[in-house]
């Protein structure tokens, strides 16, 4: 049966109090509406299009990857003239799914569900109860359980505000029924707007059954109006996030402080301390140690390898039995061998590392290519850049690279070979040979230290 999804995300979000729209607020990373257009992927290719509105250009901006299409609202009047502005889009028959793309954790499942639901003859409304639904539409029942209506919590009666089922934002709908329903709203109401909920109503009068599916998990159905909101939402979802790792055997110090903005991939007895925020792609295999306050980005980090506090990397891939960090970076093209040591305020970027090569202190390895067993000395740094392009340094298995150099590339550095701490090599060295680049060591007796002039 054809399906067409529609998600709401016109809205300014007053209550963010934000230049930027609501929707492309971050939650884990990405914005809510990609939450959103990432669990309609799941449900196959079907069309899609979004509604928008306030800040609609830079909205259109962001879905355009997604291949979804955009309709603009405006002015913006209420839910039912978002749904009147999207008809002429919509296809001759099947089911309209309705979202909201400021309730970004609605799974998949749910909303298969409700299409199902649907089936393309009734009206499926998602509901759930909530123990404080005050601000949500409620949804009003006869005698016999029977759904009649929703009223809106702003003009609703006092009686129906203490009814605890509410109306999610979320439904499926016959779409040619739905074109009709919402081509006869009226905003008779305080708000002067056209409510998408008032089509309940119709859809009673006209004996098209109306099934309330009600949804067990709260969070799949919160929506984000304001900053609170969104960081009450951002811990719920990294509660989920720490709870399927640990119950995949990791080793989280404090769920309560772990972040996952990307996709995390675990080996077995990994151990991850507090305040690690993960990234992108990031794969960690056994017996891994993340240290407290890292950042990780893109990266792959082969068993046994033990990351040390207030380390960041991103792009890279680190091996087996690395020791890495603390306040180590490693930033993009960054590939450590087995056993390689990164030590503290050592910076590498594009540049390969061999099986045992240690920098420990203070060092700079840009665009190098570094052999096996090579002791990088504190305060060394490969200048690569030349001002208009870079340039590759290689050094030699088992060279010692001695502390204050400065290696400029392009320039190779024999296997073997030793550079005296404080030099500039500017030249390739021959290997297993003691290279010394420095000015001569000169000390004056007659030399008088300057001495500040008097005031006055």
């Amino acid at each position: 049966m054809a399906l067409d999804i529609v998600i709401m995300a016109a809205g300014k979000g007053t209550r963010m109090k934000s230049r930027l729209p609501k929707v492309l607020h971050r939650l884990a990373g990405r914005a809510l509406l990609q939450h959103v257009l990432d669990t309609t992927a799941q449900l196959g290719r079907h069309p899609t299009l979004v509604i928008t509105g306030h800040g609609a250009d830079q909205v259109e901006q962001a879905i355009r990857p997604s291949g979804a299409l955009s309709v603009r609202q405006e002015p913006q009047l209420g839910t039912g003239h978002a749904i009147q502005q999207v008809v002429p889009h919509l296809g001759a028959d099947g089911t309209t799914l309705i979202l909201n793309g400021d309730v970004p954790l609605i799974a998949a499942g749910t909303t298969q569900a409700l299409v199902d639901a649907c089936g393309g003859e009734r009206l499926a409304l998602l509901t759930i109860e909530l123990d404080d639904p005050t601000g949500y539409g409620r949804i009003l029942r006869g005698s016999d359980g029977a759904v009649l209506g929703i009223v809106e919590h702003k003009d609703a009666t006092p009686a129906q505000r203490e009814v605890r089922e509410i109306y999610t934002g979320i439904m499926a709908a016959p779409t040619a029924l739905l074109k009709r329903w919402v081509g006869a709203l009226r905003n008779d109401n305080v708000q002067g707007e056209y409510y998408l909920t008032d089509i309940v109503a119709m859809a009673v009068a006209q004996g098209v059954p109306v099934v309330a599916s009600q949804v067990a998990d709260e969070t799949e159905v919160l929506g984000v109006n304001s900053p609170v909101q969104l960081a009450d939402l951002e811990r719920r979802y990294q509660k989920r996030q720490a709870h399927r790792l640990m119950e995949a055997g990791v080793r989280l110090i404090d769920p309560a402080r772990f972040d996952l903005r990307g996709t995390l991939h675990t080996g077995q007895d990994v151990e991850i301390d507090v305040g690690c925020v993960f990234e992108g792609t990031v794969a960690l295999g056994d017996e891994v140690r993340i240290g407290a306050h890292c950042v990780i980005r893109d990266a792959v980090i082969d068993a046994g390898a033990v990351i040390h506090p207030f380390t960041h990397i991103e792009g890279a891939h680190v091996g087996a039995g690395a020791l890495v960090g603390p306040y180590a970076r490693l930033r993009p093209g960054a590939e450590l061998g087995p056993e390689v040591h990164i030590g503290n305020f050592v910076e590498v970027k594009n540049s390969t590392l061999a099986r045992g090569a240690k920098a420990n202190h203070l060092a700079y390895l840009g665009d190098a290519t570094v052999g096996e067993r090579v002791n990088y000395g504190a305060g060394s740094i490969t200048a690569n850049y030349d001002g208009a392009n870079k340039h590759r340094t290689v050094i030699g298995n088992d060279a010692h690279i001695g502390s204050n150099c400065v290696l400029v590339a392009p320039v190779t550095i024999g296997a073997g070979g030793t550079i005296g701490g404080g030099s500039t090599v500017s030249k390739d060295t021959p290997p297993g040979q003691l290279t010394v680049a420095r000015a001569k060591q000169v000390s004056l007796s007659a030399w008088t230290r300057p001495v500040k002039a008097p005031k006055g």
